[in-house]
């Protein structure tokens, strides 16, 4: 590709802005020319908006650091030099609604980090890997928008991710009962042990809002289209507790299923190595080759040694075993800011660009 897509982050400055800036130094099909942020970041530049509170383990990359930021608000002036853009905006649920649904109708296609649209009838919420298809909704929610180019898509929640694909891979058994708990990085709620002292060596058994996430977005990302709305699958039930848990990067889960067909684990553990989906076919930029690994030994996955695996968009498993109420139990880990937040959403915007979805202006 000779020229690059021009890409905007809206809410550049915070931590998810700041991993999509570092996610895309270099990429090959996109450009960071435009940040937007909040007023009071507005008219300085990326370097000086952001100061002390860069979150990244790697330096800040160059071609953005004298980037002049934008006012987020200033919706005309944001949309008009770039293609698409990227929206990690810290505002009101309703607030950010309103502002991407402004985007997208500037004829400038939003994907989202944020939460408020994962549950618009029309708006894809999308594991590229799970549900490429649900893109097609798109198409409904253009004529909603009155848009030609316009619209927004979502990723789902950073929770999710480390059993939702295991529970793909495994469909064709048809697990029917979930139960998960899932052990959250600070990370998540955007922090460092910097920011958030009073989390090392302490637990916290609740996180707002994540348990229902965790319990109903899985359901929203196996469901189908019907009538130009997205109709969730009704299964599996899925119950989950999130804790919140001293760790920086990377969210485990401790997950027990019932199946309807008894599998075996060689069946399992088969199923996870060979999943793979429209990313890896189509090669995109940001996947990872191997999707889901499994790993034999009994203290793995573990967040120091794997969390990066295939640079943070792959998904580990371990300890696959017989459990005596459910049939199946397993440990899934994956990174909460790569795969789980802005990786994810750049993996949609690579899928949503090789649709066709996503082009020039």
């Amino acid at each position: 590709m000779n020229e690059k897509l021009k890409v905007g982050i809206l809410g550049g400055t915070g931590m998810v802005g700041q991993r999509f800036i570092s996610l895309l130094e270099n990429h090959p099909w996109f450009e960071v020319t435009k940040i937007a942020a909040s007023e009071r970041s507005a008219g300085k530049t990326y370097q000086d908006a952001v100061g002390d509170r860069w979150k990244m383990t790697t330096p800040m990359p160059e071609a953005v650091k004298n980037l002049m930021v934008v006012n987020v608000n200033e919706v005309e002036k944001v949309a008009a030099d770039v293609d698409f853009v990227f929206s990690a905006v810290d505002m009101t649920k309703d607030e950010i609604k309103k502002i991407e649904e402004a985007y997208a109708k500037t004829e400038t296609p939003v994907v989202s980090n944020n939460s408020a649209h994962r549950w618009t009838p029309d708006v894809p919420m999308v594991v590229p890997e799970i549900n490429p298809e649900h893109m097609k909704v798109i198409d409904f929610q253009r004529k909603r928008l009155g848009t030609k180019r316009g619209f927004v898509a979502v990723k789902p929640n950073c929770s999710i991710q480390s059993y939702a694909p295991v529970l793909t891979a495994w469909k064709e058994f048809e697990p029917y009962e979930v139960v998960a708990t899932t052990y959250q990085a600070i990370s998540g709620a955007g922090k460092t042990f910097k920011d958030w002292p009073e989390m090392i060596e302490n637990i916290i058994p609740y996180i707002g809002g994540e348990e229902e996430k965790s319990e109903k977005e899985p359901l929203r990302i196996w469901g189908e289209i019907k009538d130009g709305v997205i109709v969730p699958a009704t299964e599996p039930v899925i119950t989950c507790q999130c804790i919140r848990v001293p760790v920086l990067n990377g969210h485990t889960a401790a997950v027990f299923v019932k199946f309807r067909k008894k599998p075996s684990k060689e069946q399992l553990i088969q199923k996870l190595v060979s999943f793979k989906g429209l990313p890896q076919e189509l090669q995109l930029p940001s996947a990872p080759a191997q999707f889901i690994q499994y790993m034999e030994e009994d203290n793995r996955p573990q967040v120091k040694l794997d969390v990066d695996f295939e640079k943070g968009m792959g998904i580990s498993v371990g300890r696959i075993r017989e459990d005596s109420v459910y049939d199946w139990k397993f440990v899934g880990l994956s990174h909460n800011t790569v795969r789980g937040a802005a990786g994810g959403a750049v993996l949609c915007a690579e899928l949503l660009k090789a649709q066709g979805y996503i082009t020039r202006k």
